[in-house]
């Protein structure tokens, strides 16, 4: 059989994962948390498997929608309608795929910032569409706005952005967004904006949603994720957050992808969710995490810029060795107990820059022990 994704294979998270399990290392790799959830949300789920265990509602459980709708006008100003443009998914990247399958049709171009989270160019293939590649280099990782206005066709109709970004924890400025309004408002366009990382920033720094901005909130899919805001990746749960008129095409592909969510589970976000103080506090709680991090690999030789946000730090080699990124993350895993991802793999030709990203969402002793292994190199 022909293969409709011939240049994908496993994922490097699965790769190192397995690699660190086979091991015994220390799993920097995937980005999920080593400590577990609030007590209160797990007896919540509890609560609510009592006589909630079948069907949720395709767009998801009203309770959900409505505090989601609520969470999201006290945090950002912005009223989405639950019942009209708040969908409740199995995970953002199904947000992300079925937002991309809603828009994009055979022979559409779609621009893509590099590094690229591994699973939107499949989405984009997979719908007939073609990635358009552009770029970001280190240390900022910041987007050359005049190349994205020289790579604009007749032929975009879609443009994916991801704030904090992973690998790299850059946060996309106010600037970033007038920019890209600017890009946008005559055309046919529109966006995908990966916002996983949404509650997770750094010294200080604010979280500039494509919804706060009048011209990308009207044509933008918001993918959202409660797995990354309360430690609870394994749950799969998102959401999606966009115009009724997006909302109702978008839920025509949601429904034969996952149709409906987990149950209880939804019932016990929408009473959490009337809480603010646990995402309120992550951005400290990762700060801490991060500057931990970086103060126990402070005599290595690895060079660093502390992340912006999300829960991942770039580490530059240079200064260690000139070996290709995804052989030093494998020996490093063997040899040294450590396991990280390459940085390589976000880029469609492999570009090498030398960068290993390392996930600090780890308790501290997992950390203090990764950077004295670290250091010794």
């Amino acid at each position: 059989m022909q293969s409709k994704l011939p240049n994908v294979g496993t994922t490097i998270f699965t790769v190192m994962s397995k690699l660190a399990l086979d091991t015994g290392a220390l799993n920097l790799s995937q980005g999920f948390p080593s400590f577990d959830c609030s007590p209160e949300l797990t007896a919540l789920v509890g609560h609510y498997l009592n006589g909630h265990n079948q069907y949720a509602p395709m767009s998801g459980v009203p309770k959900l929608r409505e505090a989601l709708a609520q969470k999201t006008a006290d945090c950002y100003g912005i009223a989405y309608h639950p019942d009209d443009e708040v969908t409740i998914v199995s995970g953002a990247t199904e947000a992300i795929f079925s937002a991309v399958t809603t828009v994009i049709r055979p022979g559409d171009e779609v621009i893509l910032f590099e590094p690229v989270y591994d699973s939107y160019v499949p989405a984009i293939e997979l719908a007939g569409g073609i990635p358009v590649y552009i770029p970001l280099s280190p240390p900022d990782f910041s987007v050359d706005w005049a190349e994205v206005r020289s790579r604009i066709t007749d032929k975009t109709r879609l443009i994916m952005v991801n704030t904090p970004q992973n690998p790299n924890g850059r946060v996309w400025t106010r600037a970033d967004l007038e920019e890209l309004a600017a890009i946008v408002q005559d055309k046919d366009i529109f966006l995908v904006s990966d916002e996983v990382y949404e509650h997770i920033l750094f010294d200080g720094r604010v979280h500039h949603s494509l919804m706060t901005h009048p011209v990308l909130q009207a044509r933008t899919f918001v993918c959202g994720s409660f797995g990354k805001t309360y430690h609870v990746t394994g749950w799969k749960i998102g959401y999606c957050l966009a115009p009724r008129e997006l909302t109702r095409e978008f839920r025509k592909v949601h429904q034969y992808v996952t149709f409906s969510t987990i149950t209880p589970v939804q019932y016990a976000l929408a009473d959490f969710l009337k809480h603010p103080e646990p995402y309120q506090s992550l951005s400290a709680f990762y700060e801490a995490k991060r500057d931990l991090f970086l103060s126990a690999i402070q005599g290595s030789r690895f060079t660093y810029t502390p992340a912006e946000g999300s829960f991942f730090q770039l580490l530059s080699y240079r200064q260690i060795t000139d070996e290709y990124d995804y052989d030093l993350a494998i020996r490093l895993t063997h040899e040294i107990g450590v396991a990280s991802v390459p940085v390589s793999v976000f880029y469609h030709d492999q570009t090498d820059h030398k960068l290993l990203r390392f996930c600090f969402a780890k308790d501290d002793e997992t950390l203090l022990r990764a950077g004295e292994k670290l250091s010794k190199l």
